[in-house]
């Protein structure tokens, strides 16, 4: 039985909404119970955005400190913030310019290469899901990309998602 407390942190306009989304419908397809909540910060675009998703048998959809399996930070300045959810030994990705650290990857600079620097968060996810280490992998994903987003959207975030893959860990 898949069990996995995931972390999704961000600011508004970043797409941690979408993720908790794909990764919600992931589970979903996989028949498994799932539980969602996020929180906006005070501007709709911009503001802090953190969101919990539990993916197996739970109660609450809030994720208690030091108990998340896995955390997605799409800014850097986010794992200051919201950090403290992660748990000793958790999977920590993040968006980080300078990505020579362990986990952390250039995605908004690949997203930009790509000429679609709002599929940063997707280029994340493909980085995170080459670990192993969540409960879904990437031609899970590709089957929901491809229910949800239709033309060009559909490209490119299959093109994100590739280059998140295919980074250098």
């Amino acid at each position: 039985m898949i069990k996995q407390q995931i972390v999704i942190s961000g600011v508004g306009g970043q797409g941690v909404l979408f993720i908790t989304r794909l990764l919600a419908e992931v589970a979903l397809e996989l028949t498994a119970p799932v539980l969602s909540s996020e929180t906006h910060g005070m501007a709709q675009r911009g503001g802090t955005v953190i969101s919990h998703l539990k993916v197996g048998l739970f109660y609450s959809p809030q994720i208690r400190t030091g108990q998340a399996d896995v955390m997605l930070a799409l800014r850097e300045e986010n794992v200051l913030l919201h950090g403290h959810f992660l748990r000793d030994q958790g999977l920590l990705v993040v968006n980080k310019a300078d990505s020579h650290d362990p986990g952390a990857i250039d995605a908004t600079g690949l997203a930009r290469e790509l000429g679609s620097v709002v599929s940063a968060n997707i280029v994340l996810l493909g980085f995170a899901l080459a670990s192993g280490k969540l409960f879904c992998d990437v031609d899970s994903i590709r089957t929901v990309l491809a229910r949800i987003l239709h033309g060009q959207r559909l490209e490119l975030s299959i093109k994100a998602l590739e280059l998140g893959v295919q980074a250098p860990k």
